[in-house]
């Protein structure tokens, strides 16, 4: 049942935020509305309408096209047979699932694999052995545009941050860490040793720019309490594959390009499920662009 206290639209975006975080988490299981209502303390009636209108698409939708997406981006790195993929995303058959996927894509899992995966000709590790967590591995690439670049693989354990979540082209995040910086800086949070990042859960060659989900993340204790329209969450912890990107933020993607295709093209890794992080090195309001230095993590498969 609804509760007597605000039903602003920014209460109501936060509790919209928690039942992102609870789906993100839960993708693979089969919630229904009257759970997912409770969560957002809401009757189911209220909660189906508020979040069609805040999100753009039913929640049913909403997780058919994140687990439609999420079989594309390992359509991309070859992870798993269309017939795997049909069941994890919940078609019962080859046939729906492609569908679906054609409804969606405009073209066929096979056709979108052979248009879109990444190339496994890229590089090859430096060692002959496999990475242990904090091992360098140089990657020489075999094409001549691509530069040498060093990626490591870490641990990261799981981590419990307060976010700001922007939904929209990457590039226009700025105002987002703005607000965060602004709530964090009235908290007392702003302190020479604060950690701060981004974390990017879509793939801008498969997902809508208007529907890219990003959060600006800043690590806090077990007192932290959410407010408003900042969130908590903890991310989980796991092994990542981390290179540097030198240079302006337009320049990411191309890095991204690079280090899924060396991490994941030679079948060595898989892709993990979690968000991929940015640590952001230097301040790109005193930095100038082409001196910026941002460590990208890719999640790995356990």
């Amino acid at each position: 049942m609804e509760t007597p206290r605000s039903t602003s639209r920014e209460d109501w975006q936060a509790r919209i935020l928690r039942v992102h975080v609870f789906l993100q988490a839960h993708l693979d299981e089969e919630v229904g509305i009257e759970r997912l209502a409770r969560l957002a303390d809401a009757s189911p009636y209220h909660f189906h309408r508020m979040f069609r209108g805040l999100v753009g698409e039913p929640v049913a939708a909403h997780v058919r096209r994140l687990r439609l997406e999420r079989a594309a981006l390992r359509l991309k790195v070859r992870e798993r047979s269309l017939i795997d993929l049909a069941l994890e995303a919940g078609y019962e058959s080859h046939e729906a699932f492609t569908r679906a996927f054609i409804r969606l894509f405009g073209m066929s899992p096979s056709a979108f694999r052979d248009t879109h995966a990444i190339d496994g000709r890229v590089s090859e590790f430096s060692t002959s052995e496999s990475a242990s967590p904090g091992e360098a591995l140089t990657f020489l690439p075999t094409d001549s545009h691509m530069t040498q670049r060093t990626i490591e693989i870490r641990e990261m354990p799981a981590t419990r941050v307060a976010f700001l979540r922007h939904t929209g082209p990457y590039n226009g995040v700025a105002p987002t860490w703005g607000k965060l910086c602004a709530h964090a800086g009235r908290l007392g949070l702003m302190g020479p040793n604060v950690k701060m990042f981004g974390a990017c859960h879509d793939d801008p060659e498969i997902t809508p720019a208007d529907k890219l989900r990003y959060d600006a993340c800043l690590v806090v204790g077990p007192d932290f309490e959410p407010a408003g329209e900042v969130g908590v969450q903890e991310l989980p912890g796991g092994r990542y594959g981390v290179t540097v990107h030198e240079g302006a933020y337009e320049g990411l993607a191309q890095t991204y390009g690079e280090l899924f295709g060396r991490c994941f093209g030679s079948g060595e890794h898989k892709p993990g499920s979690s968000a991929c992080l940015e640590f952001y090195l230097n301040d790109p309001s005193s930095t100038a662009p082409q001196d910026l230095r941002t460590e990208i993590w890719v999640p790995l498969a356990d």
